[in-house]
This record gives C-alpha cells, sequence and structure tokens, in this order.
C-alpha cells in the first residue's frame, strides 16, 4: 500500500461525499441542490480529483521536508558541489545503476555554471540492483575520504556497475580501500536512513530533487531546475 494511500482516501471521501453531506445533514433545498451539483461535476471531471490528489501529496512532501531539513540537506563528507554557503540547496537521490541519473550529470555541471550561489548534496538511494549497494558503499567511503567527485565521475563513465568498475574507479579517486570494512556500518546506516527518508517523501525513483520544501522526481531540464531554486528563494512553489 503507497504511503499516500490514506490521503487519497480522505481526498475522495471528502470530494465525492460533499453532495451526500449537504443532502443527508438536512440542508436547504438549495445546498442539496449544490451538493448534487459539486458531486456530479467531480464524477465528470475526474481530473480535478487528480489535481487535488496531486496538491495533496505536494504539501506532505513539504512538511516532511521541513521537519527533516538538516538530514536531508547535511552532506556526507565531500558528497556535495557548488558553493559551500549557497542560499539554496538542491539536493538529489540518485543510483548509480540509474541510467537518468547519469544523464542528470551535465545539468547539475551546468546549474552550478548558472547558480553560484547554490549548493549541490548527493545522496545515495541504492534501490536498482545489489550493485547499486555495493556502489553506495564504495561511494559513501570516498566522500568520507575527500574523494567524492572524482570518484562519482568515473563510476558514471565507465558503464555498467559491477566490481570491476567500482574498483577502477576508486582507483582513479584515489580512495584508500583498506578502510572499508571499517567503514561499512556508517554506509549502511546512511543508506538505510536515506530509504526512509524515501518513503516519507513520497519519492517514487531516482533521481529525485528536493529543493526548498519541494520534492521532484525524474530526469529535470535546467530550466526546470532553475525555476525551483527560484521558488525556493522566493518561498513559493514552483509550477
Amino acid at each position: 500500500m503507497s504511503r499516500w494511500t490514506p490521503y487519497i482516501g480522505a481526498v475522495l471521501g471528502l470530494m465525492l461525499g460533499a453532495g451526500a453531506v449537504l443532502w443527508w445533514s438536512g440542508g436547504s433545498g438549495s445546498d442539496a441542490r449544490g451538493g448534487e451539483a459539486i458531486r456530479a461535476y467531480l464524477l465528470d471531471h475526474p481530473e480535478v480529483i487528480q489535481e487535488a490528489m496531486g496538491r495533496l501529496q505536494e504539501r506532505e512532501a513539504g512538511r516532511q521536508v521541513a521537519a527533516n531539513r538538516p538530514a536531508i540537506e547535511t552532506p556526507v563528507g565531500s558528497a556535495w558541489a557548488g558553493n559551500p554557503k549557497g542560499d539554496v540547496t538542491v539536493v538529489e537521490y540518485y543510483d548509480y545503476n540509474c541510467g537518468y541519473c547519469r544523464a542528470s550529470l551535465p545539468t547539475i555541471r551546468e546549474l552550478v555554471a548558472a547558480e553560484p550561489r547554490v549548493r549541490i548534496v548527493y545522496r545515495e538511494l541504492p534501490v536498482l540492483a545489489q550493485s547499486s549497494l555495493v556502489a553506495a558503499r564504495a561511494s559513501l567511503l570516498a566522500a568520507r575520504q575527500g574523494r567524492f567527485a572524482r570518484f562519482h565521475d568515473a563510476l558514471y563513465a565507465a558503464g555498467p556497475v559491477s566490481d570491476a568498475t567500482i574498483a577502477a574507479a576508486e582507483r582513479t579517486a584515489g580512495v584508500d580501500t583498506a578502510r572499508a570494512a571499517d567503514a561499512e556500518p556508517a554506509a549502511d546506516t546512511e543508506i538505510r536512513a536515506n530509504l526512509a527518508m524515501q518513503q516519507r517523501l513520497g519519492i517514487g525513483g531516482t533521481p529525485s530533487w528536493v529543493i526548498g520544501d519541494r520534492v521532484l522526481t525524474g530526469a529535470q531540464t535546467l530550466d526546470q531546475l532553475r525555476t525551483a531554486v527560484a521558488a525556493a528563494r522566493t518561498g513559493r512553489t514552483a509550477t
């Protein structure tokens, strides 16, 4: 069952039941007719219900972001880019087996160049394969040694994720792999926290982004990211 099911049920109950509530409550004839008209309109235009559910999901996700902002926006080691004191933080949840995440690399570089006040934070979300988990642990080891960027780019450039490509990326980045076993418990704690946050935020896949109080899922264009950044600066909801 989706974490949004209770909210969706509430929306449907409130909207579709509006007419019935007015009628059963003994309201005036005009109230009853108005309620019936509301119900009939919603049944004829179900897209309104879908829009309302989307708004409700966005609102709940925004509340979760606001309540968990330090956990979301605080990077592990060097797993960040851009301005360390940026006025807006763009968080990417990603998986090394995600082709759309790989395709987002140049877009993120363009965003950093176009928005010098933005900070990028990278968060591991290994959901696609067992090799994603192995890669995420290696990435967190690199991040704690200040070698995240080189490892990140090298692994994405290496093609399909495997033990061989992970090891090659570690060599390229100069990661001290002798410390991997000791670092694994902390890495797994971080990954579990990210997976739990995925549920709280209603994230459906990778890449997903948290910008301001908004959660975006899927690959984004530069213009879409910049629009979300501008909205975060003014406290608005980007559309």
